[in-house]
């Protein structure tokens, strides 16, 4: 669904949040973080604009004055800044990003895709019935604590379930950092309990699976429909995919909302520290273990089996950590190998050419 936002980018804040006056930019998530990158020269030539859908055909941006699509050229995402460039769109630059999210692509070539950049907060979304799996709100966590971006578990449908008790009591037990918020997305819960990260000129984004009440979530903040939603099945809890792509909503009060589809696979790469915040504690435990290269398995003065054993430790938390360890050191390892590979391919190529030219 493509919007006008004309009406949005010309209007000023209602104030309800902020007394002051936000820009255009600001209210599309202009920060000094990118304000920094250009000079006059470059804004003489190039307008900031933003990244808010990303289409097989090329991306759509807005900005201050300019609601327009690059054909395909720029590497970029939703969420990105570029400066447009006029003369030749495809050529325009993207900034550098204060933070970005991303997994290893689905299939066999272990690419990486990107599914965010400038973002910051995560509202981890996932539903009090079968759908709700620690194994994957860890993963979703570690995604962003990789990235540096503030994540919230956001806990739905509780409404239909006996006691979200159980649920809630899982999901703030993950990590000491993440705050989890319980609500009925089809309430005015949202706008309440979502409003200290829903702010002028921030950007949150919605993650998890399909069906979770993701959508749902978005039209509740805007009080209108502005993105697809359908119900879950009845006999196995599974949601039906709504939204197919990834595209930016903003707020009369200039918060940039994101909405994604829901993610079956969510293979980790590159996010270590990312892991290693998410289990902090088994990470403490493993530094005290008599050998640097402790598996934590058979091995002799281990002292995350010891704490198993004490029952200080969960054995199926210490499962999920190290098969996500082992996870993300193999993905991290085949896609270095696959850099290697495609530089010496490069290479070979380059040689091939300036023989023949020779």
């Amino acid at each position: 669904m493509t919007r006008d936002y004309s009406q949005f980018l010309q209007s000023s804040s209602s104030g309800k949040i902020s007394k002051r006056e936000w820009s255009p930019l600001e209210k599309l998530g202009w920060k000094p973080f990118f304000s920094q990158q250009t000079s006059s020269d470059d804004l003489a030539d190039a307008s900031p604009v933003r990244v808010i859908e990303v289409h097989r055909t090329g991306l759509h941006v807005l900005g201050e004055d300019l609601d327009t699509f690059i054909p395909p050229g720029p590497d970029a995402t939703v969420g990105d800044w570029l400066l447009y460039d006029k003369e030749n769109p495809s050529n325009s630059k993207i900034l550098d990003r204060r933070s970005v999210i991303e997994r290893r692509a689905p299939g066999s070539d272990r690419k990486k895709q990107l599914i965010a950049a400038n973002v910051d907060t995560v509202f981890i979304v996932t539903s009090c019935n079968r759908d709700f799996n620690i194994a994957r709100l860890e993963r979703y966590i570690a995604l962003a604590f990789e990235a540096e971006v503030t994540p919230v578990i956001v806990l739905t449908k509780a409404d239909l379930c006996d006691d979200p008790t159980s649920y809630v009591n899982e999901a703030s037990a993950i990590s000491n950092r993440v705050l989890v918020e319980v609500l009925n997305a089809l309430s005015e819960e949202p706008i309440t309990k979502l409003a200290p990260w829903c702010k002028p000129g921030e950007t949150v984004a919605f993650l998890g699976s399909s069906g979770v009440g993701k959508s749902t979530l978005v039209n509740t903040l805007f009080m209108d429909e502005v993105a697809d939603t359908a119900a879950v099945r009845t006999d196995d809890s599974k949601g039906r995919h709504t939204t197919t792509r990834r595209q930016l909503h903003f707020t009369s009060d200039g918060c940039a909302v994101l909405d994604t589809p829901g993610m079956r696979e969510l293979q980790l790469t590159d996010v270590e520290a990312g892991i290693a915040d998410v289990f902090a504690d088994m990470v403490a435990l493993a530094g005290q273990c008599r050998f640097r290269d402790c598996r934590h398995d058979t091995e002799p003065g281990c002292a995350v089996q010891k704490a198993v054993e004490c029952g200080d430790i969960d054995p199926a938390r210490l499962a999920r950590w190290s098969k996500l360890a082992a996870e993300e050191r193999f993905n991290s390892s085949s896609l270095a190998k696959r850099k290697g590979a495609d530089k010496s391919l490069h290479k070979m190529i380059k040689a091939i050419q300036q023989q023949n030219k020779k």
